[in-house]
């Protein structure tokens, strides 16, 4: 393990698409002395790009070999999702800390299995999405729990867009929108109103067919899904999302409450801003975004900071474990169309009040990054 005062190291499983978006995050790590780069993983034809993108010459196609490296303090798994419990489980116990994108896992049993390793594991285990980490979402969950709205009683989010077209495993079992974009509105969600109760959905696959390089390919997993969420005493959820959305104009979260509205504009991995109705003012009140330059790839910040720190991460697996089964009884109830008890339970995000030395920690970091 790194210590304090040294540059947490990195390896990195998976050189593809998503590599690319985290760049911009590891740069502004390496540029303030808080990363070093040491070894990447990926196929061989990604060998040049990758090291050049990451300033560094090691890199291998052997997983194995980044997880047993022992310059390596944090492994970030960014393959694709059925490889992620697996790797994420070996660089645990090997004594790493490990940040993995979304999901956690594909089956509870896989996840189940993890999120127990990381309970009694020396390395912190982080796994995407990392939308309760941005100061919008903070902002909504600390407005929410002071009762600014009232008690919550409707809420709905929604993330989608046409679909990808460079993979077809995103259509295949193991894949579908959900794993892939919902993930992030139930997030987020049970973010602000804590864990749900149970779950009853309408999924299914609204084009039969996709165009994958060039090819076409028929789709098994869902591509459209609708997701009811009951949080107990009369407070319902709906998510939206598929890879069947053009365009969208409305708000990526609404919480409705008994003495008014709040909702962010944007995505929630993207805000913009929020707005806030309250009965007692009479109308909308419109919040600017006040960190345009977050980025949703923020995980990886917060998790170095915390590493560096050896204080605990705001995002935890259990939360990432209870997600991972709403979705999949989500899935399940499209297919039984049925209600659905959730089993698991998770202790809902601190919200970090401003001027508080985490807030000023956090902060501090975000303007020496920039």
């Amino acid at each position: 393990m790194a210590r304090s005062n040294s540059p947490v190291r990195l390896g990195i499983i998976g050189c593809g698409n998503v590599l690319g978006a985290y760049r911009a995050t590891i740069d502004k790590l390496r540029a303030r002395g808080a990363v070093e780069t040491v070894v990447a993983c990926g196929r061989e034809t990604q060998r040049a790009t990758a090291c050049d993108a990451l300033g560094m010459q090691r890199f291998t196609t052997d997983s194995l070999e980044v997880i047993g490296a022992p310059d390596v303090d944090l492994v970030i798994v960014l393959t694709s999702m059925s490889e992620h419990a697996r790797l994420a489980t070996l660089a645990l116990e090997s004594g790493k800390h490990v940040l993995v994108e979304k999901p956690l896992a594909t089956t509870m049993e896989d996840a189940s299995a993890l999120v127990s390793l990381a309970q009694r594991s020396p390395g912190y285990l982080m796994c995407a999405p990392f939308t309760i980490l941005s100061p919008t979402f903070q902002t909504l969950a600390r407005r929410v729990r002071a009762g600014d709205i009232g008690k919550p009683c409707s809420a709905r989010a929604r993330y989608g867009w046409a679909g990808p077209d460079w993979s077809e495993w995103f259509y295949k079992p193991g894949g579908g929108c959900l794993f892939d974009l919902g993930v992030y509105c139930l997030t987020s969600l049970t973010g602000l109103l804590g864990s749900a109760k149970r779950v009853m959905a309408m999924t299914g696959v609204a084009i039969p067919e996709r165009e994958i390089n060039g090819r076409s390919v028929r789709v098994e997993a869902e591509d459209n899904a609708q997701v009811l969420l009951d949080f107990g005493e009369g407070c319902f959820g709906v998510v939206t999302s598929g890879f069947t959305m053009q365009q969208y104009r409305n708000p990526a979260l609404e919480i409705y409450g008994t003495s008014g509205t709040i909702q962010m504009l944007g995505d929630d991995w993207d805000p913009d801003g929020y707005e806030l109705f309250q009965n007692s003012a009479g109308c909308w009140q419109v919040f600017k975004e006040t960190s345009p330059d977050w980025s949703w790839t923020d995980g990886l910040n917060h998790l170095v900071a915390c590493i560096r720190n050896k204080t605990k991460p705001l995002v935890t697996p259990e939360h990432a474990l209870h997600v991972l089964e709403i979705m999949l009884k989500a899935q399940q109830s499209g297919r039984e169309g049925r209600a659905l008890a959730v089993e698991s339970t998770f202790v809902p995000p601190v919200c970090v009040e401003p001027g508080t030395q985490e807030a000023t920690h956090r902060m501090h970091d975000r303007t020496r990054e920039h």
